[in-house]
């Protein structure tokens, strides 16, 4: 049971140059380079703020309604989403931009959806950052349940790896689920409370909201990072436990299944 985290230990140092490679090679040749990671989130939450604010007059819940407190609330959504969505796009053809590695016997290629979610975290952190300037300007310093913010990231991304895991093992043998995972990515984001929380929602349809795998994770990271709540011990260890389960079966296929990539690709 303990395969993907020790897979991950072992292969920590490979990992990290592997995630520092990517990163370099994203922004080499660009005038900006690295600048595009602060630029890209503020230009997003800037646009998303817009529409919703301006165009839709969206307020949040229990907030006094105000711009830059919507804008907060919805960027430190769109940064915890950009993680499993930067993963989930990228997942598909993985394996397919590695071919060269596949020939390659001995390469732990099982390593390499760890690298995509580490590169997923790295600028998410940027992203983070610009967040907690915003969110101080805004609510003043953060409560000190925001040190317990890791612990909510933790089965977010245990479950995204089991996810990336699975998607880039199935995308060597069918090639339209690329297009199938952006289109479920796209969805994902208007049924997760992102731009709006849960309270908005009418009571109806707040247990289908509720089976996204997503909600609880975006509540629970508002809540130690802005409102002083401490999470439910009961449930984060319950999601914790289901995102491992999640995790642990999609190494098991991937590994599974690896012995036939050579033979597709």
């Amino acid at each position: 049971m303990a395969a993907p985290l020790a897979c991950i230990w072992q292969h920590r140092r490979l990992i990290l140059r592997l995630a520092q490679r990517d990163l370099e090679a994203r922004y080499r040749g660009s005038m900006l380079g690295l600048i595009w990671a602060v630029l890209t989130p503020l230009l997003m939450m800037g646009v998303y703020t817009f529409v919703f604010t301006v165009v839709f007059q969206a307020r949040w819940g229990t907030s006094t309604g105000s711009k830059a407190e919507f804008a907060v609330m919805l960027f430190s959504g769109l940064v915890l989403f950009s993680i499993f969505s930067e993963s989930l796009a990228r997942a598909p053809g993985l394996m397919l931009e590695n071919v060269s590695y596949i020939k390659k016997v001995v390469f732990p290629l099982e390593i390499l959806p760890a690298v995509i979610l580490l590169v997923a975290l790295a600028n998410a952190g940027i992203s983070f950052l610009i967040l907690e300037a915003f969110a101080i300007a805004v609510f003043g310093f953060p409560p000190l349940t925001i040190l317990l913010f890791p612990l909510i990231l933790l089965p977010l991304c245990l479950f995204t790896l089991g996810i990336t895991w699975f998607l880039s093992s199935l995308g060597v043998f069918l090639r339209d689920i690329k297009q199938m995972v952006s289109v479920l990515v796209t969805v994902l984001m208007f049924v997760s409370p992102i731009f709006y929380p849960v309270s908005a929602i009418p009571e109806v349809y707040r247990p289908i909201i509720q089976l996204n795998p997503l909600t609880r994770l975006l509540e629970g990271a508002r809540d130690v990072l802005f409102w002083g709540t401490l999470p439910n011990p009961l449930g984060w260890l319950l999601s914790t436990v289901i995102a491992y389960g999640v995790a642990w079966l999609g190494y098991v296929w991937f590994m599974k299944t690896r012995k036939a990539f050579a033979d597709v690709v």
